[in-house]
């Protein structure tokens, strides 16, 4: 344990770690981006939502992953069913990483590394999951099949396992992180219709956007027990939700698909009461993500707080 003779060394260690945290805080604040995919992508300023201009400069872009490399990876679907590689910070692209017909996938959407490193891809016509080598594109397996009727998109759990979309079936199924066997079904009669994007909020509950009732429900992803509506249907004027992410501010973001203007909304974190439009462009946005991610930012500053937290003995 550290020991402290005087204040003034307290004071020094606590004034060290502040340094870093004003540092850290700056750049950040100034280089956070909300990245839009859609038949043209976009990006915004993550905190004021301005538009920043267009994406990637390939049309029908359905979804995009960050992988262990740093670069970004995303899904050209528009009848290429390519993996494209990019550098994030200069948004050039860097080569084809997944070429067309390199498996059996069609018609490509969601795509997330898993925690094996490899990178996992929604069939939305071929109604599977593919598994790709996370370093190389190589093909590797379908990894989940049962059950699925137009897969739309996958989060891995903190348990490991896989949670999938399945948008013609109106329902998310749940697979074995490792074996990919069918672990258990989640439903929800009249709230849950057309589900697409899922993620996992600050309280542990797996939110789905329902494309069809334009609505957010959460889900107990451990127990698969219906929770609520957590954005009621057509709140804000919700049509098309798509994509989901929470933000810097702990609410809620939601990529309208269909709406006139190319809109994401937010909506409260907690409550999911509608809080207004936070930006515009684009065109038929689908997933989101902050760039960088809001909660990798949080560990980074709370790591430093930490420092502060040592007292003397």
């Amino acid at each position: 344990m550290i020991r402290y003779s005087t204040r003034i060394g307290l004071a020094r260690v606590l004034a060290f770690a502040c340094v870093p945290l004003l540092c850290l805080s700056a750049p950040a604040q100034a280089d956070l981006e909300l990245w839009a995919s859609g038949q043209i992508s976009a990006h915004f300023d993550g905190y004021t939502g301005e538009y920043l201009g267009d994406l990637f400069g390939t049309a029908h872009t359905y979804g995009f992953a960050f992988g262990p490399d740093g670069n970004v990876y995303v899904s050209d679907g528009g009848g290429a069913d390519r993996i494209l590689r990019y550098n994030p910070k200069t948004l050039q692209l860097i080569d084809v990483f997944i070429a067309p017909g390199n498996g059996p996938v069609d018609a490509q959407r969601g795509l997330v590394f898993g925690p094996d490193g490899n990178l996992y891809v929604c069939g939305l016509a071929s109604d599977n999951v593919v598994r790709y080598d996370g370093h190389t594109g190589q093909y590797l397996d379908v990894f989940a099949t049962d059950g699925l009727d137009a897969p739309y998109g996958l989060r891995f759990g903190s348990n490991g396992d896989l949670y999938v979309s399945s948008a013609y079936s109106d329902s998310v199924l749940r697979y074995d992180g490792q074996t990919g066997q069918l672990v258990d079904t989640l439903t929800a009669p009249g709230s849950l219709d057309g589900p697409s994007d899922l993620l996992f909020g600050p309280d542990g509950l797996l939110y789905v956007s329902s494309y069809l009732t334009g609505s957010v429900v959460r889900f107990d992803p451990v127990t698969g027990d219906f929770v609520d509506a957590f954005v009621q249907s057509g709140s804000g004027g919700l049509n098309w939700p798509v994509g989901l992410a929470f933000g810097p501010d702990g609410n809620l973001y939601v990529a309208d698909e269909r709406r006139v203007q190319n809109e994401i909304l937010r909506y409260d974190g907690v409550t999911g009461v509608y809080l207004g439009v936070f930006a515009s462009g684009g065109d038929h946005p689908t997933f989101l993500a902050f760039v960088p991610e809001p909660g990798s930012l949080l560990l980074l500053a709370g790591g430093v707080l930490l420092l502060g937290r040592k007292r003397r003995a």
